[in-house]
């Protein structure tokens, strides 16, 4: 069988694995980016396209395949072409939307009973200090801190202005908690049906993450594009707590996008000084953040006692599943 994924994000972990798994790999990548794919020996097959209609074809043009969709997906090749793709995709193509639409998806986390932070519909009732967001996998890019209603205003006019919004009711808009960001890494398997933790990191964002080396008295307008991540470990008494967070997740996204999570996705949050864990956004695929962990993190070993990347536990699945004929359960 041929494991095959979009060339960005995670792809070369995801295929790494999947040849560890012994799966014959593929990548879809552009002519722009093909040069660099080539070094690696362990993708066997290129779909090299010019476009991004181009880029379907190629993944429906494969057969005996599964198709591993990562956080890039979406913002490459857009909501319309990917919702063409008719070769099974590992996860739940169903939660795609969900994760597209900012209000969708923290009424998800909301229903499943996990802490969020307090949200704003509209800069007017904006009372406290807030970060305000744009839709999609925009890696931080646009994102702004505001102090009042009046600086959500002007940051909103100013994302208009660059046009790097169309609609304001895209936005969300949310109260600015206090604390370490956390990105708290699951995988839930289907197959063995339990929620697994792969990992946690940190996101290395620019300029925010620099402003440290400045003095003081220097005020420079702080921006959240992620340029890299860094390894975390948690207290172990706060894990029992994010887990149960996970599982309430699972359960809630197979009830209200069935057949729910499948696979890796990611709690985004933030501790606090109290060790309260606010999740603010959540990710329903693989995120970049597990590519720090391409021989297992600190927790991947505790589960399976060999080296294992998020990529090589997603081709571990999809082996699972076909030696029990259930490839039905872990793909779209």
């Amino acid at each position: 069988m041929l494991l095959l994924t979009l060339a960005s994000h995670s792809s070369l972990q995801i295929l790494h694995g999947a040849k560890r798994e012994g799966f014959e790999t593929g990548i879809v990548v552009s002519t722009k980016r093909e040069s660099f794919y080539r070094r690696f020996s362990f993708i066997d097959n290129f779909y090299v396209y010019s476009d991004e209609d181009q880029a379907v074809d190629k993944i429906n043009s494969t057969s005996n395949s599964v198709f591993v969709p990562h956080g890039s997906l979406i913002e490459y090749i857009g909501m319309e072409r990917v919702s063409r793709i008719r070769t099974p995709i590992f996860g739940n193509r169903n939660l795609f939307p969900w994760e597209s639409n900012q209000t969708k998806k923290m009424k998800l986390l909301e229903l499943s009973n996990i802490k969020t932070p307090m949200k704003f519909e509209s800069p007017e009732d904006v009372d406290r200090m807030v970060i305000v967001k744009l839709p999609g996998a925009k890696g931080g890019r646009g994102y702004f801190i505001a102090r009042n209603k009046q600086e959500v205003k002007e940051g909103i006019k100013r994302l208009l202005e660059k046009r790097l919004i169309n609609n304001v009711e895209d936005l969300i808009i949310q109260e600015y908690v206090v604390g370490i960001p956390m990105y708290f890494q699951f995988f839930y398997s289907p197959v063995l049906q339990r929620v697994e933790m792969t990992g946690i990191d940190i996101r290395y964002e620019s300029n925010v993450d620099g402003l440290r080396r400045l003095p003081s008295d220097l005020r420079v307008e702080p921006t959240f594009v992620v340029a890299g991540n860094i390894p975390a470990v948690a207290r172990e008494s706060i894990l029992p707590s994010v887990y149960e967070y996970a599982e309430n997740f699972v359960r809630t996204t197979r009830n209200i996008v069935p057949p729910g999570a499948i696979g890796p996705f990611c709690l985004e949050s933030v501790v606090t000084d109290t060790l309260d864990v606010v999740v603010f956004e959540f990710s329903g695929r693989i995120v970049a953040g597990t590519n720090l962990y391409v021989d297992g993190s600190p927790y991947s070993w505790l589960y399976w006692d060999e080296p294992m990347s998020v990529g090589r536990r997603i081709g571990r699945e999809i082996n699972l599943a076909l030696q029990k004929n259930r490839l039905n359960e872990v793909t779209t």
